[in-house]
This record gives C-alpha cells, sequence and structure tokens, in this order.
C-alpha cells in the first residue's frame, strides 16, 4: 500500500503542475478526489489489507488524503489569483483619457418663454387653465361675438375637422369654458397650441399664445394697460414701456393693439422696431359685453379685459429669432443656445 501512495504522489505532483486553469483543476479533483478517483480508491483497497494492519493503513490513507486536498485548494487558490489578474488587466482604466460624457439636454426656447411669461402672470394671482385644442365653432366663434358669416371670420383661416368642428383657431375658447363654469371675479390664464392655415418667415400653420382673462367689478382699460407694463418689465427689462393704439377685435370693445417700446435701440429707432421706435406684441381690451351676457355674466355689474399673446412672437424677440421655422426644426445646433 505504501509503494503504491508513493506512487500516487508523484503522479499527484505531476498533476499539480500541469494545473493552469480551472477546467485542469477539475480534472484533477476527478482523477483523484472525485467518487471514482485514486484517492478514494485507496479507501476501498483497504478492505483487502489484513486485519490487524487496517488501523495504521486507514490512517496512512487519511494523511494522504487530507495532503492531496491542501494541495488541491493551494493550487485552486493560485488560479484564481491568476484569473483576477488576468480579468485586472484587461479591465484596467487609463485614467488619463478623456471623460465621456453625459449630453444633457435643455428646454425648448418657446417653453422657457411660456414658463416666464406664466411666472410673471401667477406673481399677479391668475390661475392657469388649459381648454381643448379641437374646438366646436360655438365656443370657437359664435359665443366670442362672431356669428356665421360674420366677417371677422376671414381674419383666421381656420382647420375644420367637421361641420362645426375644428382645430382652435385662438385660446379664447378658454375664457367662454371658465366664464360659463365659475362666476367673477375671475382672473385666469390660458396657455396652448392654435392652429390657423398661415404660413411664411413670421407665422406658422401651428403656433402658442396665451389668452389672459380678468373679470371683476369696474374693470377698465387703465387696469389692462397697467398690467402689461408689469409684464414687458419682467420679460424684456425695467425701461421697457406700453403704448396703446385703436384696433378691432370681435370680442372686445374697445380693443387695442399693444406695443413696448424697442429695448434694442430704447426707442431711438433701429432694423428691429423699423426706424419707429416701438414694437407691437400683442392685442387685447375690454370684453364686449356680448361676450359676457352669452357666459350668463350680467354686463351692467361687472366688465373684464381680455388680452391674447403669440409665445412664438415674444420668444422672437427676446431672442432676436428672425424665421419662426427655426423654432420648429429641431435643429440641435440653434437649440443648444439655450442651454443653462
Amino acid at each position: 500500500m505504501e509503494i503504491k501512495i508513493k506512487a500516487l504522489r508523484e503522479q499527484m505532483e505531476s498533476g499539480l503542475n500541469a494545473i493552469s486553469s480551472k477546467k485542469d483543476l477539475d480534472e484533477f479533483w476527478q482523477a483523484f478526489l472525485g467518487k471514482k478517483g485514486a484517492v478514494t480508491a485507496l479507501m476501498k483497497d483497504l478492505g483487502q489489507v489484513p486485519k490487524e494492519d487496517r488501523p495504521a493503513t486507514g490512517r496512512v490513507i487519511n494523511e494522504f488524503k487530507s495532503y492531496v486536498e491542501t494541495r488541491y485548494q493551494e493550487a485552486r487558490e493560485r488560479i484564481e489569483e491568476l484569473e483576477l489578474s488576468a480579468r485586472d488587466k484587461t479591465e484596467q482604466v487609463d485614467i488619463t483619457l478623456p471623460a465621456s460624457k453625459n449630453k444633457v439636454g435643455s428646454l425648448h426656447p418657446i417653453t422657457i418663454t411660456k414658463n416666464e411669461m406664466i411666472n410673471v402672470f401667477s406673481g399677479m394671482g391668475f390661475e392657469i387653465f388649459e381648454g381643448p385644442e379641437i374646438e366646436d365653432d360655438d365656443h370657437n366663434f359664435t359665443r366670442l361675438n362672431v356669428a356665421k358669416n360674420h366677417p371677422a371670420r376671414d381674419m383666421q383661416d381656420t382647420f375644420y375637422v367637421a361641420e362645426d368642428i375644428l382645430l382652435r383657431t385662438h385660446t379664447s375658447p378658454g375664457q367662454i369654458r371658465v366664464m360659463d363654469a365659475k362666476k367673477p371675479p375671475i382672473k385666469v390664464l390660458v396657455p396652448g397650441r392654435v392652429f390657423r392655415s398661415d404660413s411664411d418667415a413670421t407665422h406658422s400653420p401651428m403656433f402658442h399664445q396665451m389668452e389672459g382673462l380678468v373679470v371683476d367689478k369696474t374693470i377698465t382699460l387703465c387696469d389692462l394697460q397697467g398690467m402689461l407694463d408689469a409684464f414687458v418689465k419682467e420679460i424684456f427689462g425695467s425701461d421697457t414701456r406700453t403704448r396703446l393704439r385703436p384696433s378691432y377685435f370681435p370680442f372686445t370693445e374697445p380693443s387695442v393693439e399693444v406695443d413696448v417700446s424697442c429695448f434694442e435701440c430704447g426707442g431711438c429707432g433701429c432694423s428691429l422696431c423699423k426706424g419707429t421706435g416701438w414694437i407691437e406684441v400683442l392685442g387685447g381690451g375690454i370684453v364686449h359685453p356680448r361676450v359676457l351676457e352669452n357666459c350668463g355674466i350680467d354686463s351692467k355689474e361687472y366688465s373684464g379685459l381680455a388680452f391674447g399673446i403669440g409665445i412664438e412672437r415674444i420668444a422672437m424677440l427676446k431672442y432676436g429669432i428672425n424665421n419662426i421655422s427655426l423654432l420648429y426644426e429641431n435643429d440641435l445646433r440653434f437649440l443648444k443656445q439655450f442651454r443653462d
């Protein structure tokens, strides 16, 4: 038995020296320590040893088995260290290389402008309401004092979805819905997308508008001018002034166009203001009594003011954009300029 163990020991040492991978380790275990391995076979051969020699022989076999297991464990640790070292080399990071940067997005200039406008009017106590983009003729025109075949309808080239159903041409239908649901006092802002069949350097078939409505007792044009004067100072600068010019809108009477003093030249005259010193920015007026009556509000007791602001118009003036299509082309070179 001792001769057998000696030969097996030499065979084991040779096998250990040849181990270079986990596959070799598995093969070594099966050859020596597995159920059919050489060391296990020694225990089975113990029955052939004379009875009086079995205790001593068994002890020798157990010592040999422990030795083989120890040597196997040493080989296993060596292989794991080799594999870890090889993996570290492949996963090594060169800290001298430039770091990869995550691309950060930014808000669209229309969104930035809209948020700034909402913040200004929210500070004045306005609530926000968003109406549907697909409207009926009644809310979009008729109850805003624009009856069928009224000449004012020619001012808005309209997309009709079906008879008497259309893509809203302005956010003014929102004021009708608010006045239907709520009685005075009312102070509401209605931002959203609107649609008109119009397209050139300063117009788009889809654009954004912000409607403002205030209904209460003794509302006058002075309230409108004071409110808009505070608005333009926040948006364009503290030196900006407003000017009201007579105009016509079917849902306000009197109606005005609102100009601001040119913030580029300070009112002296330049290419932006076409030499006039003033820039037109929005329209508004005192809510027509018929519009109030259409919503069940007593026009003898209450009056209101309304204004409509093109968000693209404000964004183009604020950022010096000369073509409205730039706001919709999604050119990253253009949009990156508005990153904080």
